[in-house]
């Protein structure tokens, strides 16, 4: 799913079509070109010896531009061998150059160890100033420059075609690099000799303008609390934090760049349709204002002016739970590689009374294979007697958020219902386990005028074509009585191209709920209503997504097949998932309904 921002229709339409991603064989017009000589240098290591580029002669040299904390860096990184006997390493030079100002010599040697490099015959050297980023005029991370073994430039660019800003194949169409590290040692010509980098901005060292009336400590500070430290902060899903100027400021380029293309804060809906209390997005000020900084230098002004820090939960969102619940005795161990089936964990919470759930979160044990979790219920066959239909209770996904239902609300767990814990799991290369769990917040029974239910409009008989662009699916569900929707969650996988729920009044009026022209499976955010939205009885809620099957969608694992219903990301889904409660019912007034 995903999440908005303040746009005319019109001008989310052209956004939308900014950040769709273009070729990368692009050829910049300035920096190092095919020929040019591997430019001087003279620069530490993490550990603090000095190389420069005479070390680095009698074998072709690859210089690669990396920062610690853009994902980019690490998923290609990922791709390259751990074995230093590798012909990979053993014939060619490899330096990594941190030119990132916000990035420390101890987060280097982090970087390092983490990502099992220490035993590589790789020279990670700090570019303190940014100094040999502008030599190279290296613009991204990661970005490379193979050089041959006379020390002339044969490639610059990226190291496939993997990877785009939100978006991946499933294998790279051209591996660039590999292809032009053969035709050197081969004596050839590399074609393509230059292609455009994807990834993180550099974060050079910039010039502050100090009479700006713009600064950090005053406006660009407070918008990162509001939208950007909920993920961007130690602990939390974004890979980097934002916890001061010095981290800011370093980010300051992709920063604008991100907002600018709309492609964070994560938020999807278009703002013409739905009120949401969750909705990140910027407005049109608030964007004004980051590129009046960045333009001018991102000063940081008075420190007097920084607003005071946001109190975030150290450990749970919801705060201290009632209850946590793990999924099993024993951490699940996940394999290094191949497809793992969603795996089912049905656990006895001992609940001897009903249980009113005002609150719940789920708890990832280990982020790096945990893909989602849903947590479900079994045996709860009496919510029926409430007239509220549901097994789901909460769920965890990137930018998915917890349960918090408003006061009066609840969902029921009945007395001796198991929980039921879905895991997907998906391998990152190297063995794992995880052992995560769930955490309850109940409310007083005697509190609780609403069960809340989740319920869904879901088609699983699609079958999507080959190559098709942009495939209609529809599903529907009809209201049995008054209701009042209080959130809404599409979701699809990674073909998934829009999705939008419709409701369709007794009288013939419709009204458009929720609609997201462009739909994004890395972020399974849920639309939150600032204020339940009531819907009379017989009220039909249709929800229409569209498939994206051939070629154009990077994600899409193979567009020569027919797609069908499944449970793996490469298979499809079709669920418009939405929080109901039932809008005339008051528990509080049938005491004897429990």
């Amino acid at each position: 799913s995903a999440t908005a921002w303040p746009l005319t229709a019109g001008a989310f339409q052209a956004a939308a079509e900014e950040i769709s991603t273009d070729t990368i064989l692009k050829s910049p017009s300035a920096g190092l070109q095919p020929g040019d000589p591997l430019p001087e240098f003279e620069l530490k290591d993490y550990r603090g010896k000095t190389w420069s580029d005479g070390d680095f002669s009698e074998k072709p040299t690859i210089v690669f531009f990396f920062g610690v904390g853009c994902p980019i860096v690490k998923l290609q990184l990922a791709e390259f061998p751990k074995d230093p006997d590798s012909p990979v390493y053993r014939d060619f030079h490899w330096v990594g150059v941190n030119s990132n100002q916000q990035d420390s010599l101890a987060e280097i040697a982090s970087f390092v160890r983490v990502n099992d490099l220490e035993q590589l015959p790789i020279a990670m050297l700090k570019d303190p100033g940014n100094e040999v980023a502008d030599r190279f005029q290296a613009t991204r991370t990661p970005e490379v420059f193979l050089f041959d073994v006379a020390g002339k430039l044969a490639y610059r660019g990226a190291v496939d075609d993997r990877y785009g800003y939100g978006v991946q194949r499933p294998e790279a169409e051209n591996k660039f690099l590999l292809d032009a590290m053969r035709a050197v040692q081969v004596g050839q010509s590399v074609n393509p000799a230059i292609t455009d980098p994807v990834g993180c901005l550099i974060g050079r060292r910039l010039q502050a303008k100090e009479d700006s009336e713009v600064t950090y400590s005053n406006q660009i500070s407070r918008i990162v609390q509001q939208k950007c430290l909920n993920c961007h902060r130690d602990g939390e899903i974004a890979p980097f934090a934002l916890a001061d100027y010095h981290d800011v400021s370093g980010w300051a380029e992709m920063i604008r760049e991100v907002t600018h293309q709309r492609r964070m804060p994560p938020w999807h809906a278009n703002p013409e349709y739905g009120h949401f209390s969750n909705d990140s997005s910027l407005s049109a000020e608030e964007l004004n204002l980051i590129a009046t900084w960045v333009d001018a230098g991102a000063p940081e002004g008075d420190p007097s002016e920084l607003p005071q820090p946001i109190e975030f939960p150290l450990d749970w969102k919801i705060g201290e739970p009632d209850v946590v619940i793990p999924m099993a005795d024993q951490p699940f161990q996940v394999p290094a590689t191949g497809e793992v089936p969603y795996r089912y964990f049905v656990v006895d919470p001992g609940f001897k009374e009903d249980k009113w759930v005002t609150a719940a979160e789920c708890r990832i044990g280990n982020r790096s294979v945990v893909h989602h979790i849903i947590v479900a219920l079994r045996g709860n066959e009496r919510e029926a007697l409430h007239g509220v239909h549901s097994e789901w209770i909460v769920a965890a996904a990137p930018g998915a958020v917890p349960l918090t239902l408003p006061d009066g609300y609840a969902k029921l767990i009945p007395a001796g219902s198991k929980l039921m814990f879905q895991m997907h799991y998906t391998p990152n290369g190297t063995a794992q386990s995880d052992l995560s769990s769930v955490g309850f917040r109940f409310a007083d029974p005697s509190q609780v005028k609403k069960i809340v239910g989740t319920r869904s409009a879901v088609n699983n008989e699609f079958a999507i074509p080959p190559h098709a662009e942009n495939h209609p699916v529809r599903s529907q569900i009809r209201l049995k009585a008054d209701s009042l929707i209080l959130s809404l969650f599409p979701h699809m996988h990674l073909r998934g191209k829009s999705f939008r729920y419709t409701a369709r009044f007794p009288d013939g009026s419709t009204e458009i709920l929720l609609d997201i022209p462009q739909y994004d499976f890395n972020w399974q955010n849920g639309y939150e209503f600032a204020e339940p939205k009531r819907l009379p009885a017989g009220t039909v809620i249709e929800c229409v997504a569209h498939f994206d099957n051939s070629s154009n969608n990077w994600a899409n694992p193979n567009p020569n097949e027919t797609v069908r219903w499944g449970d793996q990301t490469r298979e499809e889904m079709m669920i418009g998932y939405f929080n109901m409660a039932l809008a005339d019912q008051d528990l509080q007034l049938n005491q004897d309904s429990r």
